[in-house]
């Protein structure tokens, strides 16, 4: 199969399940060969003479649950007797129930469709000797906790339980001090840290930039193969869409998407039909592919390990990979958090000029050129019609022409390319929220709005922030000048994003009642007294001191 020396997490991992009995919490990154470390001790103690279930392994999504049953599959295939079967949503549960009937001693299985065979009694795993959970942490981020804990419960004592994963969460230690009988850790690398062989890298441009900035990066690197992350499957479907409208070889994927839709994408991108692929955290976990350039982060995750998770996509299997992220000057300080988190520096690298882009297109077509093999036999009876052609010119003259044959389109759209690098504010300015404005009106370039929450709905500012940002789910939403009060809120946004915000917030309802978002200018008194009154808010107090007038006993 290509092993010649074991990777580290199969070098610990091996002779301790062959040697010893306990329990084994493992923590290491995807891509570093964590089934080959569980598979191959498994393999070699399954009794092949009983056709019982003696393996279970659960994994979080269907990709990898198939890439593990491949695996398996590999690592047996010339022990005669030895069955793997994958339990996955997406396919016919009656084959999968066929199939484990007629003899299955390894189940590999997502979560969901597990706990729905168990409840029709189509497997039995009340006698199984291994139980294992590969990429944990993912199966707590997407919600199987409860699956698990039901899964688990029906599982005999005696058995061993095999914990991989990157990342150590509070719902990790849980399950182990659950389910666990004192468990051996083995760590490769340390705890919640990046890989070695991946380089992270971060570009600041504005906001407004930032489509045009991802497009830089494509363009700078002619041979990227990549995946794209953003926040939301809304914006996931416009960067893809835009990307492709521009001429990209991308796509999206996204929790939308039926089965079918994506493995026709997955297969596409497998086989590098696709350049880029554009995701979610949730839709891109389970995907194995080994020799990805680049991931890119078009927008930070909100929670850091996220970060772990998806910068683990490349460097896999040994090889390098680079991890970038796409930020704005307000971002510059998670950073710095999760450069403490993964123990690793980021680089911040400028955002290529037009210039810059066409040179490294231009020596990437001469590269390609240089390296085409030569069919002689097939092109030399054509060869005399095309010199006596192109007698006339010299050899620069025939390279400049080709040049500009294949180039001019890439050299018109860059020629007039501005500098879109921002260059950082002084590092305790970065991050720092803005000033308030002084006045009731919107700041330059801003539109000021009002909305019919505050703080009698439990908001604040940064509630509210989050609030309008996942209910609206609009790309690059910029809200600032933020004021909570008790009864309303103000905030700015970019005018080019007020109808659709309006729009997106038309029917909804907060706590059965109906939001109610309109230009602050029609409540312009609401929010000057808001102003007024805010000084006279303690804090910790349930109360609202009003302000009082000169010979006004009012509000005492």
């Amino acid at each position: 199969m290509g092993f010649v020396a074991p990777m580290a997490v199969q070098e610990k991992v091996i002779p301790f399940l062959l040697e010893d009995t306990r329990d084994l919490v493992a923590l290491a990154h995807t891509g570093t060969g964590k089934t080959a470390a569980f598979g191959i001790p498994i393999i070699q103690q399954i009794d092949t003479s009983s056709p019982k279930t003696q393996a279970l392994i659960l994994a979080p999504t269907r990709e990898l649950c198939l890439q593990i049953t491949d695996d398996l599959s590999n690592f047996s295939r010339h022990i005669d007797g030895l069955n793997i079967v994958p339990i996955y949503g997406g396919a016919n549960i009656l084959t999968q129930i066929r199939q484990v009937a007629a003899g299955a001693q390894i189940v590999v299985a997502t979560p969901g469709r597990m706990l729905d065979m168990l409840k029709r009694k189509k497997v039995n795993v009340s006698a199984i000797n291994w139980l294992v959970l590969d990429e944990a942490d993912e199966m707590l981020d997407m919600g199987f906790k409860d699956d698990l804990n039901d899964i688990l419960s029906g599982t005999p004592g005696e058995k061993r339980v095999l914990l991989f994963s990157a990342t150590m969460p509070k719902g990790i230690e849980s399950i182990a001090r659950s389910y666990m009988k004192k468990p051996a850790e083995i760590t490769v690398g340390s705890r919640n840290t990046g890989a070695e062989n991946i380089s992270h890298q971060y570009y600041v441009a504005h906001a407004k930039d930032r489509y045009v900035a991802l497009k830089r990066i494509a363009d700078y690197y002619p041979d990227i193969y990549a995946i794209i992350f953003c926040r939301t499957k809304i914006e996931t479907q416009e960067i893809a869409d835009a990307l492709m409208k521009d001429g990209y070889n991308a796509d999206s994927l996204h929790g939308d998407l039926s089965q079918t839709q994506r493995d026709s994408v997955m297969n596409r991108f497998r086989t590098r039909n696709l350049q880029m692929l554009v995701a979610t955290d949730v839709a891109a976990r389970g995907i194995d592919v080994t020799d990805l350039t680049h991931i890119i982060n078009y927008n930070l995750p909100d929670d850091i390990e996220h970060y772990t998770h998806r910068s683990g996509r490349t460097g896999r299997a040994g090889k390098s990979g680079i991890s970038i992220v796409i930020i704005n000057l307000k971002e510059h300080f998670r950073i710095k958090q999760i450069e403490k988190q993964i123990g690793k520096k980021f680089e911040q690298v400028k955002i290529p000029t037009g210039k810059e882009v066409c040179n490294r297109q231009l020596l990437h077509l001469v590269e390609k050129l240089k390296n085409t093999e030569i069919k002689h036999k097939e092109i030399e009876e054509f060869l005399p019609a095309v010199y006596e052609k192109l007698k006339p010119l010299s050899k620069e003259d025939i390279i400049a022409r080709f040049i500009s044959t294949e180039f001019n389109r890439f050299l018109s759209y860059y020629s007039r390319a501005a500098d879109i690098n921002v260059e950082m504010r002084k590092e305790r300015e970065v991050g720092r929220p803005e000033r308030k404005s002084s006045g009731s009106g919107s700041s330059s370039g801003s539109v000021r709005l009002f909305i019919n929450l505050g703080q009698m709905e439990k908001f604040n500012e940064r509630s509210l922030r989050t609030y309008l940002s996942d209910t609206a789910n609009i790309p690059n939403l910029r809200i600032s000048h933020i004021e909570v009060t008790r009864s309303c809120s103000f905030f700015e946004i970019d005018p080019g994003q007020v109808d659709i915000l309006m729009a997106k917030l038309k029917k909804e309802k907060f706590q059965n009642r109906r939001v109610q978002i309109e230009y602050a200018e029609k409540h312009k008194s609401r929010d000057s007294q808001s102003k007024e009154t805010k000084r006279y808010i303690k804090p910790g107090n349930s109360f609202f001191a009003r302000k009082r007038t000169k010979g006004s006993h009012k509000g005492r």
